[in-house]
């Protein structure tokens, strides 16, 4: 016998739960399929190297469905400033909560201890079914229904089907939504460690014609370093001993870095970006990385994808206070039609960074003008800011 959902939900990642969440909140039926196990609790102290940056929106849409509760304050760090600036010197730009009246911009917090907060909030959600350890095999739609076929033997029936199962998403391959990918020839290298300097509000990023640069805050003595280069040279650091990996970033970092007492950990991975070329299908809807992979050297990856959350669970809601069928073209057009302008706004300002400060001479001086400007054009600063953090 079939199961029937308001909505089923492929992926029990952190954009996954959380729409899930936001709907099970709403009163609505959800079946959330994870292909993993449950997320088990964190009993250790060290800090993980998956850190996302959550902006005042996405703060506000997990308070929203009780998670922020769950997210122990000694496992988040507020910050207040953010400092850019171009390895010239000829162009730098500060960006404080202050001057936008607000307390802060966000917080850093691990990824597990995100998506950990979202499955203690599904816990109280008696119309969540969560089905861990399983993937889908087929997917078959109707005009009345969509039947998605689990490799478990289960058969899943719902109005709608919502594909949050990440870059390599299955539930995209089986609508046959193609997707637009570049590779940027550059590989990310985050390393964890312990500083000298005490805790810190500031995450600052400096851009060099190899790649950004960036420090991210973490509670106490912490911080996160993501450091973008060539694919080979990136693999020649992560292979150093902790002892050298730390000279070698007191070397090259900039020196307000400060001294390090030790690295804890570090993993790198290439920067790509892919598009998919259709969010929606019917009776289907993508969020987050299955829908869309941007350069992380702005740290909006995990706002975008909770920003389709709200969008998406906002229109759903209205379609069933409206009476409608929750799988019909005008609510997942109208979803396409709010999220893609948006995504592909954020896409072409992560592209013009990329190629600007990592382009030729004239172009990386163009770049540290521009950002020189941008420090002077205090009205301008803040809409890009209110816009960066989700507000309007």
């Amino acid at each position: 016998m079939n199961q029937h959902f308001d909505a089923i939900i492929v992926g029990g990642g952190m954009v996954g739960s959380a729409l899930a969440a936001a709907l099970g909140q709403g009163g609505f039926s959800v079946a959330l399929v994870e292909s993993g196990s449950e997320p088990s609790a964190i009993e250790d102290d060290s800090f993980d190297l998956r850190v996302s940056s959550l902006n005042l929106a996405a703060q506000r849409l997990l308070e929203s469905v009780g998670a922020w509760s769950h997210i122990p304050a000694e496992r988040r760090c507020t910050f207040r400033h953010i400092h850019a600036w171009d390895i010239s010197g000829h162009g730098e730009t500060h960006f404080d909560a202050e001057a936008l009246q607000l307390d802060d911009f966000g917080s850093f917090v691990e990824n597990r201890v995100i998506r950990k907060a979202l499955w203690q909030s599904l816990a109280a959600l008696p119309g969540v079914e969560p089905i861990f350890g399983a993937r889908p095999l087929a997917l078959l739609t109707g005009t009345e229904r969509v039947l998605v076929e689990l490799d478990n033997g289960q058969m899943l029936s719902g109005s709608l089907v919502v594909g949050a199962d990440g870059a390599r998403s299955t539930i995209r391959e089986l609508a046959g939504i193609e997707v637009d990918t570049r590779d940027y020839g550059q590989r990310a290298l985050i390393v964890n460690v312990v500083t000298q300097l005490p805790q810190q509000d500031v995450s600052w990023q400096r851009f060099t014609p190899q790649g950004p640069q960036a420090m991210l805050p973490l509670p106490g003595p912490h911080a996160s370093l993501v450091w973008y280069g060539e694919p080979e040279a990136t693999r020649e650091r992560e292979a150093l001993s902790d002892a050298a990996l730390r000279e070698v970033i007191e070397r090259e970092f900039p020196a307000r870095l400060g001294g390090l007492k030790r690295v804890t950990g570090r993993a790198s991975f290439p920067i790509r970006r892919q598009h998919a070329r259709h969010y929606t299908a019917s009776r289907l809807a993508l969020v987050g990385d299955a829908a869309h992979v941007i350069h992380p050297l702005a740290g909006q990856g995990l706002n975008l994808g909770l920003q389709d959350v709200t969008a998406l669970a906002d229109l759903l809601t209205n379609a069933n206070h409206a009476h409608q069928d929750l799988g019909a073209p005008g609510p997942l057009r109208r979803y396409a039609w709010q999220r893609r302008p948006q995504t592909l706004a954020m896409i072409a300002a992560t592209e013009a960074f990329h190629s600007v400060f990592t382009g030729n001479a004239t172009l990386r001086n163009a770049g540290a003008a521009g950002l020189a400007v941008a420090e002077r054009l205090g009205p301008a600063k803040q809409f890009m800011m209110r816009r960066a953090l989700g507000l309007r």
